[in-house]
């Protein structure tokens, strides 16, 4: 079985020495680049299995070099980052990186994050019924497809995770922890805002808003829920 491929995207030398080192001794295969223009030419080129982006790096930064990726890949994407406050935070997570991580940071925490990350985004759930319909929106489960209206609505690796666990199992309160744990693993089990942010952008992308019949519930303290299908008798 091949190994998977991380590209690095760092500026500084000694960090790329560092990461380089690390994962590959975990059992990844390495590609590095020294800035954003880099880090794209070689996603082209070379199409890593995820992407680990600093933000702050010369010619292109990584926050254009991650609106570029996102415009054709949903390929999983953490961002290095020396910003600290929430607002950042949820900025990196709205522009469509799938996790964050501070600098400095622990190589080890980083290879974990990777493991972590590439472990929810590569997992496919096979609930009993396949597709989903509801008055403006259908979900294809098998097809990992999501129609608004008749069109159809491109979701990240992270967006449709979430939502595919909320549509099998529909009808039932998923608990945050449960959630935090199915999708990022259990050492993301108190990470209550990851969530928020990411239902946030689907309900966005689905048209869903709370004060006309969510399609998405929110149950304050304890979780979320998707209606039922209007399909439901039908995949009995």
């Amino acid at each position: 079985m091949q190994k998977q491929l991380v590209l690095v995207a760092d500026d500084d030398a000694p960090i790329l020495r560092l990461v380089r080192t690390k994962l590959q001794a975990d059992g990844y295969r390495v590609v590095t680049a020294t800035d954003g223009q880099e880090a794209v030419d070689v996603f082209e080129n070379e199409q890593p299995d995820i992407i680990v982006l600093d933000i702050m790096m010369p010619r292109m930064d990584g926050i254009e070099a991650l609106r570029r990726i996102r415009a054709e890949s949903t390929v999983p994407i953490i961002l290095l980052t020396a910003r600290t406050s929430g607002r950042d935070t949820v900025r990196s997570l709205d522009l469509g990186a799938d996790d964050y991580i501070t600098k400095p940071f622990d190589p080890d925490e980083l290879s974990a994050r990777i493991a972590a990350v590439l472990r929810r985004t590569s997992s496919v759930s096979q609930p009993s019924s396949q597709i989903l319909e509801y008055d403006d929106v259908t979900i294809e489960l098998t097809n990992r497809r999501v129609m608004v209206r008749g069109e159809e609505v491109l979701l990240s690796k992270t967006e449709w995770e979430v939502l595919s666990l909320l549509a099998s199992n529909a009808g039932r309160v998923m608990t945050h922890g449960e959630m935090l744990a199915r999708i990022w693993g259990p050492e993301f089990r108190d990470e209550t805002y990851y969530l928020r942010t990411w239902i946030s952008r689907i309900r966005k992308k689905l048209g869903d808003h709370l004060d006309e019949s969510p399609l998405i519930r929110t149950y304050p303290g304890i979780g979320y829920r998707i209606e039922t299908p209007n399909n439901a008798d039908d995949a009995e």
